[in-house]
Parts: C-alpha cells; sequence; structure tokens
C-alpha cells in the first residue's frame, strides 16, 4: 500500500494549438496532470482551486482516477485558464494567453488529514504559497516542489525559504542557469544543492533529466516517442510518476530514486500522445509496465572491452 500523498498545484482550463490540430478549454493544470498519472499507483489528495464554471465531467474524471478531492475549492469567477501555441519542432512553445482569475487569490488549506500527508509535492504556484503549505503540513517523509523563471526572478527570497524545506527540486535546465548564473549544468547543481534540497532534478524537455544528490549524477532519457501530439503537462506527469513511485515504495534509496526516475520518464512519454490528459483515461498499469521495460532494452548494453 503506497503512502499518503498530497499535491498542491493548478487545475486549469487549457487551449493548445499544435502544427497539427488544435483544442479548446480541454483539462490542463499542473496538480491535473500530477494526479492523472500518480494514482496508477495509489490514491492522491488534491488542494486546487477552480471557478463556478469549472465542468463537473472533469471533477467526476479526477473522483474516478481515485484523487481526493477533499482539498479542491470551488471559488466565485472563473477557473484559472491557459493557451498556448507549440511550435513545429513541439519543444518550443508560445504562451498566447494566461487568465488567473480564481487562481490569483489562491490560499491553499489543508484539511487536518491532508496536513499528515507522508508524501508532498508543491507544484509550481507563488512560494508564498509553497510555504504555506509546509507550514501546514505534519513531519512529511519526503517534500518536492518545482518553480518557474517568474519566481527566481520576482521572489526569489521567498523561494530560497522554501528551498531551506524541500528535499528535490525539479527544475529546468533555463531555471537551474538563472537560480545560479552556472551555464554548465554540472557547476550549476551543487550550488542549487547548497541551497537546501539534499537532490535536485534539472528537466530537459527531449534530451530527458539528470538527477544530482550525494550519490553522483544519473541521467534519464525521454523516452523517443513516433508521434508527438501534445507536449504539455509532460514535465507534471513526470513529477507525478516520480513522486508517486516513491510513495508507493515508502523508500529513498539509491535505487529506487533511480528507479523512480526511469518509472516517472516513462509514464510521462504517454502525456504526449494526445491532447490534455485523455491518454492517461485508457492508461493501465500493464502498459507502463511495458513501458518500463522497453525503456530498460532501451538503454541496457554489455560491458565495453577494449
Amino acid at each position: 500500500m503506497s503512502a499518503s500523498l498530497l499535491v498542491v498545484g493548478s487545475v486549469a482550463l487549457d487551449s493548445v494549438e499544435t502544427p497539427y490540430d488544435r483544442r479548446d478549454e480541454v483539462l490542463g493544470g499542473s496538480a491535473s496532470f500530477f494526479s492523472a498519472v500518480a494514482t496508477l499507483l495509489g490514491p492522491v489528495r488534491l488542494v486546487a482551486v477552480v471557478g463556478e464554471d469549472f465542468p463537473e465531467e472533469h471533477v467526476t474524471f479526477l473522483r474516478d482516477r481515485g484523487v481526493d478531492l477533499a482539498g479542491l475549492q470551488r471559488a466565485a469567477g472563473k477557473t484559472f485558464r491557459w493557451s498556448g501555441r507549440y511550435l513545429p519542432d513541439m519543444v518550443g512553445r508560445e504562451t498566447l494567453e494566461t487568465q488567473l482569475n480564481v487562481f490569483e487569490q489562491f490560499e491553499p488549506q489543508l484539511t487536518p488529514v491532508f496536513r499528515g500527508s507522508e508524501f508532498v509535492f508543491l507544484a509550481n504556484i507563488h512560494p508564498a504559497l509553497q510555504l504555506g503549505v509546509l507550514d501546514q503540513v505534519k513531519r512529511p517523509t519526503l517534500v518536492a516542489c518545482d518553480t518557474m523563471n517568474l519566481w527566481i526572478d520576482s521572489q526569489r527570497s521567498t523561494l530560497e525559504q522554501v528551498l531551506k524545506r524541500v528535499d528535490i527540486l525539479l527544475i529546468n535546465d533555463e531555471e537551474a542557469v538563472l537560480l545560479t548564473g552556472e551555464r554548465n549544468l554540472l557547476k550549476a547543481a551543487p550550488k542549487v544543492r547548497a541551497l537546501g534540497p539534499s537532490r535536485v532534478i534539472i528537466k530537459r524537455g527531449d534530451a530527458g533529466a539528470l538527477l544530482f544528490d550525494d550519490h553522483g549524477v544519473f541521467w534519464t532519457p525521454a523516452f523517443p516517442i513516433e508521434s508527438i501530439v501534445d507536449p504539455t503537462g509532460a514535465g507534471d506527469s513526470f513529477a507525478g510518476g516520480l513522486v508517486s513511485f516513491l510513495a508507493h515504495r515508502q523508500e529513498l534509496s539509491p535505487v529506487v530514486l533511480r528507479q523512480a526516475m526511469i518509472y516517472g520518464a516513462a509514464v510521462a512519454s504517454f502525456c504526449v500522445e494526445d491532447f490534455s490528459l485523455d491518454r492517461f483515461r485508457t492508461l493501465t498499469r500493464e502498459e507502463v509496465a511495458a513501458r518500463c521495460q522497453a525503456f530498460a532494452d532501451l538503454v541496457r548494453f554489455e560491458d565495453i572491452r577494449l
């Protein structure tokens, strides 16, 4: 049985345009992607806010997945919306519009049960809100968090308070450079760890992810996908796989952490195969297990003798 897992982040309505297709006002948000993946291994407690216009079908989907929605606030006003367009390479993207709406006044409130969560993921929200969550939880086994360029630029001192209290920081390569001033990631990672998190994971999009901890550096490639439909949420899906695997195993050894990296990359590869969270509506643990095995075959090789 998995340890209790809490995610605090955004639940949104996304409008996504790619060179090949478009979807309007589909389910999105960091907490949505994280939860859809994490429930493959066990129940998830979600804290977020939506507006009066949030479709009930999305609430039903999350609940049916095994997400505990006791922390989902429904506020007067409109739901957070994001609109973006992907470039032909399906890696770069342009944000067309962001409407914070009720998310602008979001103040995470944890129920007494949620405060006892053993594993906590703080998705990309204002660092002051992340601190507020940390002040409410009781002695979690592990806290992981995400952040973004905006907070590094404008809320650095508050962000540094957060980093002193987390075990794992997930950031992308641009954010690592911005946070440390080091363009070489091998030099940047120790400086990030010096700010507090004992483990740093630097995401590099289709170039995979790097784990830095006391045991060195571990690289996880991105699983090759023949047809990428929508990359939105891949990073949050990776985080959902990583943290839920650790909660499921209830172990933080170097071996398990590296397995969690591979598992996270495997489930994230399913995310890009369809728009929004649609691929996760039919995804099974058997399919994930098969892809994890394919991942192992992809990187396995015999000793090189010279």
